[in-house]
């Protein structure tokens, strides 16, 4: 097993301590990428994808999930994983089960992969297997309603404490017709994924939302938004509990089509990436921007994971 480079150590278990790695989609080259929190150790881990978007790291198992959008008139989108090095690569969700994943989520705790489906207009969900495939949420069906981008699903997140799942419905490009919605993690009974009454809209009017991550401890959601300036091509945070709702706070701006997200709450701080090819990390609330890469294709997912190195 190959060893992830890393650099900055952060925790310690059993004298041996854990450094970050950031693990990068590069939809241009479709390919998986690893590097330092700084950007520094940049290292491909896998190649041959087929125009990846979603990636999640299980580190106590020792994988890495990433969906794989495929072609959307295709019907033809699968989810794979992998060892944290890239070896071992098997597809655990084929093509076909599933028409165009987007963000992926992992569920450790409950043994589930959450996805989201853009043109298939579905929120589903399996084992990690990739076994007992199920949609949550199905916001249209058949060639008539996949034409309506207000039904596209993309990004997803999973709030344990609320036992909800929130998803974003991107819009057409730089509509103002995007939103963040949510529901309980189980289907009401008596329900459907088409049916279900329990789906309220936490945030509409929005101009293109795409990714979703919850910091579990300041009960904060954070999104990426890839429309126009000036509500766009930014990240935005909103409580989760907050009653009545507030306006989102923008803390970043400046991206150029906002894409991946992901958090490092212990080290309070972020990562982006953006279409157009850059890497960005900043504090929680903003402050101390700075960008790690730029130019390095056309960048989807990203996730940020604490790895101990290889044993000799």
């Amino acid at each position: 097993m190959a060893e992830v480079q890393t650099l900055k150590s952060s925790r310690e278990s059993g004298g041996k301590a854990a450094a970050g790695c950031l693990f990068v989609l590069d939809l241009s080259s479709d390919r998986i990428v690893t590097m330092n929190p700084d950007g520094s150790g940049r290292k491909i881990i896998v190649t041959d994808c087929r125009f990846p978007d979603g990636i999640a790291v299980d580190v106590d198992a020792g994988h890495i999930y990433w969906t794989n959008m495929g072609v959307p008139n295709l019907n033809d989108g699968s989810i794979e994983r992998a060892d944290l090095d890239g070896q071992n690569r098997r597809v655990i969700v084929p093509k076909g089960a599933t028409y165009t994943p987007k963000q992926l989520h992992l569920d450790k705790k409950n043994g589930k992969l959450y996805w989201s489906d853009r043109e298939g207009m579905r929120v589903m969900r399996s084992n990690l297997d990739g076994s007992k495939i199920e949609t949550l949420v199905e916001t249209g069906r058949g060639d008539t309603d996949r034409r309506d981008l207000t039904r596209w699903c993309v990004g997803i997140t999973i709030d344990p404490k609320r036992g909800q799942f929130y998803w974003t419905q991107k819009g057409p490009d730089n509509a103002g017709l995007g939103r963040i919605c949510r529901a309980n993690i189980e289907i009401p009974k008596g329900e459907t994924a088409a049916n279900r009454t329990d789906i309220e809209v936490w945030y509409d009017g929005l101009p293109e939302p795409i990714d979703l991550e919850l910091d579990l401890e300041s009960r904060l959601m954070y999104w990426t938004d890839r429309g126009d300036p000036p509500r766009g091509n930014t990240v935005n945070r909103a409580s989760v509990d907050a009653n009545p709702k507030q306006e989102p706070e923008i803390v970043f701006t400046h991206l150029m089509e906002g894409i991946g997200i992901a958090l490092d709450v212990p080290n309070d701080r972020m990562f982006m990436t953006d279409f157009a090819g850059s890497i960005y990390s900043a504090r929680l609330d903003g402050s101390e921007k700075r960008m790690l890469l730029y130019a390095q294709g056309n960048l989807t997912g990203i996730a940020y994971a604490e790895l101990f190195p290889k044993e000799n």
